[in-house]
């Protein structure tokens, strides 16, 4: 995780939180995670009606969640799930948080800045402002990675 100095020190995380007190812990059930994400997941696990509909936890080491499962909308910068096991995700580890979805925003405005803007120098010395860029680029590149945009657009994917 590229924002961990935002989302604060990593902790192990389980894939399914039942296997938790095993004496063997297996590899395939441990993968990092923010304590935000792995404190609003807790020992949280689908009921019968909802592992029925599809809804479980995605497992990161085996199975791409990001960009199959889970989208941004590019205009307001909340994740979006296609499938059930996305929505539940999405919806369990508080990914839309306030805080979350405020940091998608500032990345995306930083990028566009960075990709699309011409930056003029009207005084001053051009290597000042090459370092002013390449210190804003390492902020931006500290934020929360990109994730792939909502197919079609924005809003036009059909929540689970």
């Amino acid at each position: 995780m590229r924002h961990e100095t935002r989302a604060g020190k990593l902790e192990v995380d389980h894939s399914d939180p039942r296997r938790k007190k095993d004496l063997i812990q297996r590899y395939e059930n441990l993968f990092p995670a923010s304590r935000h994400c792995n404190g609003k997941e807790a020992n949280t696990w689908p009921s019968k009606a909802e592992w029925d509909a599809g809804c479980r936890f995605l497992n990161p080491c085996e199975e791409t969640d990001h960009g199959e499962q889970i989208f941004e909308d590019r205009v307001t910068h909340p994740l979006v799930g296609i499938t059930s096991a996305g929505v539940w995700r999405i919806r369990v580890c508080a990914l839309n948080a306030d805080h979350l979805v405020a940091e998608r925003k500032r990345r995306a405005e930083g990028w566009h800045l960075l990709k699309n803007q011409a930056f003029r120098q009207v005084k001053g010395n051009g290597q000042e402002v090459c370092e002013l860029i390449g210190k804003f680029r390492q902020e931006v590149e500290l934020m929360i990675p990109e994730i792939a945009a909502l197919p079609g657009g924005a809003g036009s994917a059909t929540k689970v």
